[in-house]
């Protein structure tokens, strides 16, 4: 089998993760401080995949060219080349708009918004030795009817429904898939679903009903697909749980600091209980407060008399002065959240399109 290409889906609008991703990227939204987008080119790389391709919309492309880059800040060979897909058409779409880039090449498919506990290199070094026509990963959820759903027989994928109204199988398809060229003509052979897209499901059913063997490995570690803020939080969580302790910032005699925990150089806590895992950003202040838990708080982030935990800060947000505690939410870019000190005392909000606000 000849080397690898790698495919990253990042075409989503995100209108699940609104307000947030009315400015920016969803696969941009960093999760323990790192973009989402990059823990599946890491994997990649990991894998040895290096010639990778991503899939962008032309509205959140620039932003994603942007963080992204050549692919060098990756490691030495790393190359990404940026193809625009111009509507969202579906999986299958995709694979298609990418056929100049992927030639002639197996490929790794990856779904920018995903996250895959323990990487894909195993992955890649089974697809390379059965050489099956085409590889699915699969998970059984307590809800199929949200996802691709592929059935068994005597351990063979012999038929795959995208989200079926009555589920025959709990095995849903990961976002994480590694092609042959077959499935490029599968893409070209078949039709709009009732939804108008080009679906994956309907390609590699194809490619089964052609009688090519397409393999099916069951994931047993965890799976994030971080398109809502609850997915998204329980990632941060997840991601978190895997760091070691670094302190590179400064901590004065007045805090303590426990657990594992990484501090950012520039990064100052002041009179402050920091009780990891938690993620704190260069530049960032901690003063007179409390970080609990599966926080991440991101580059120039502030927290000032104030209370988090279970909760992730992008860049530049503030909390200060806020009497009750901060917990599973998520504060964007330059967002600051503040106890008012006008008289008479009363709320005062200036809330974005798509908001959420829970009042103690």
């Amino acid at each position: 089998m000849s080397e690898l290409k790698g495919l990253i889906l990042s075409g989503g609008r995100g209108t699940r993760l609104r307000p947030i991703t009315h400015t920016s990227a969803k696969q941009l939204v960093p999760v323990a401080n790192e973009p989402v987008l990059f823990y599946g080119i890491r994997s990649m790389v990991a894998a040895g995949v290096t010639d990778i391709g991503i899939i962008l919309n032309p509205e959140t492309g620039g932003e994603i060219r942007e963080v992204t880059g050549d692919g060098s800040r990756f490691g030495d060979g790393v190359s990404i080349t940026y193809i625009e897909q111009a509507s969202p058409d579906g999986l299958a779409h995709a694979v298609l708009t990418a056929e100049p880039f992927l030639g002639d090449s197996p490929f790794v498919m990856y779904l920018g918004d995903n996250l895959l506990q323990g990487g894909i290199t195993g992955l890649v070094r089974e697809f390379r030795e059965k050489e099956p026509a085409a590889m699915i990963l699969l998970q059984p959820v307590e809800d199929p009817r949200s996802y691709g759903v592929a059935e068994l027989t005597d351990g063979r994928v012999t038929r795959l429904v995208e989200k079926p109204a009555e589920p025959k199988s709990d095995l849903a398809l990961v976002g994480v898939y590694l092609f042959t060229p077959r499935i490029l003509e599968a893409a070209k052979a078949i039709e709009p679903s009732p939804r108008g897209e080009l679906e994956i499901t309907d390609a590699i059913q194809w490619v089964v009903d052609q009688g090519d063997r397409v393999e099916p490995h069951v994931v047993h570690g965890w799976w994030k697909d971080t398109g809502k803020l609850v997915d998204m939080l329980e990632a941060n969580r997840l991601i978190l749980d895997t760091i070691e302790r670094r302190v590179e910032g400064t901590i004065d005699e007045g805090s303590e600091v426990s657990g594992r925990v990484v501090i950012e150089p520039g990064a100052t806590i002041e009179r402050s209980v920091v009780r990891g895992p938690v993620v704190i950003g260069a530049d960032a202040v901690i003063r007179d407060s409390y970080v609990g838990p599966y926080s991440s708080i991101a580059a120039g982030g502030v927290v000032e008399r104030s209370e988090v935990e279970h909760s992730i800060l992008l860049e530049r947000a503030q909390l200060i002065g806020l009497e009750g505690r901060i917990e599973s939410s998520l504060l964007g870019r330059d967002v600051t959240v503040r106890r008012g000190e006008r008289t008479p005392r009363a709320y005062r909000f200036m809330v974005g399109d798509n908001s959420e606000i829970e009042i103690l």
